[in-house]
């Protein structure tokens, strides 16, 4: 879903180059989870002079706006996301930090059969799995760590 200038103005923020300038950089990002820092490294590669407290400030602007989504994984570190009509879990690595995204309807279904069992009305959920990507070193650094005594 690409966000435009009048989407902007509609969602009560006026438009400015920084604003234009992270939305583009979220829109077009390789990787679809950033976290602000994420953001502000990028801008700075690209030559735009748009400082860390103002990244925080619009990425905030735009997830009460409904533009972005911020994700909390474990790590404590947030990323954001340009929000999406279809609803997806999550992936995350504990090694790397890589995020993956996933759709499994099964999974969906069965979260609202849960709800429903306990007569309880669902407003959203976020599920995050925990482990290790398929990247060789990843597997190497699992592999290379002592099993915790029992």
């Amino acid at each position: 879903m690409a966000f435009t200038n009048k989407d902007l103005r509609k969602a009560g923020l006026k438009v400015t180059l920084p604003r234009i300038k992270i939305l583009e950089l979220l829109e077009n990002a390789e990787h679809h989870h950033m976290s602000a820092e994420d953001v502000y490294k990028a801008l700075a590669e690209q030559g735009e002079d748009v400082g860390l407290a103002t990244v925080y400030r619009v990425l905030t602007q735009f997830e009460q706006a409904g533009i972005v989504e911020r994700h909390n994984f474990e790590n404590n570190l947030s990323v954001f996301e340009i929000a999406q009509e279809e609803h997806h879990d999550h992936l995350v690595c504990d090694v790397c930090g890589k995020i993956e995204e996933f759709h499994n309807e099964i999974i969906e279904n069965e979260q609202r059969n849960v709800a429903d069992k306990y007569n309880f009305k669902l407003s959203g959920h976020s599920l995050v799995l925990y482990g290790v990507c398929s990247n060789e070193e990843c597997r190497k650094t699992l592999e290379n760590k002592p099993s915790p005594q029992k």
